[in-house]
């Protein structure tokens, strides 16, 4: 009897945070996205993104501020200036994961780096300089 009442409680309760969290709800997209919270399903993808970059000096800075809520991993490949991402679609979007590199002073296909931050990069990484050096 005690576990009826328990489950019964457990349910009203989950049920009214719900509701509560479907108040704020805008449109059909943001109550998928809820729904899917509260089912604990993932919507894990793996993408490859463009980001400019030199040196191993870049690939660190550009996987470090990859590494955002719901990226799983992040790996920047030199050779064509692609950061491959593992990511978990429900918690963060490719935009989200662009301006997060962007904010370090890399540009990437939808997000310019602010010039300021890109001027205080190290010499190495300064890759639209023509003929800048890498390591």
């Amino acid at each position: 009897m005690y576990k009826n009442i328990f489950a019964t409680i457990v349910l009203i309760f989950a049920l009214g945070i719900i509701s509560s969290k479907a108040n704020t709800v805008n449109n059909s997209d943001d109550l998928s996205k809820l729904l899917v919270e509260f089912s604990g399903k993932k919507d894990i993808r793996t993408d490859t993104i463009h980001v400019d970059g030199n040196c191993n000096m870049c690939k660190n800075r550009i996987e470090n501020a990859a590494l955002i809520r719901g990226v799983k991993k992040a790996d920047w490949h030199k050779q064509h200036d692609h950061l491959v991402v593992i990511y978990d679609a429900n918690k963060v979007t490719i935009l989200e994961i662009e301006k997060a590199v962007a904010e370090v002073g890399h540009d990437t296909p939808n997000c310019k780096a602010d010039d300021k931050v890109y001027s205080k990069l190290p010499p190495c990484c300064l890759y639209r300089e023509a003929g800048a050096k890498t390591h």
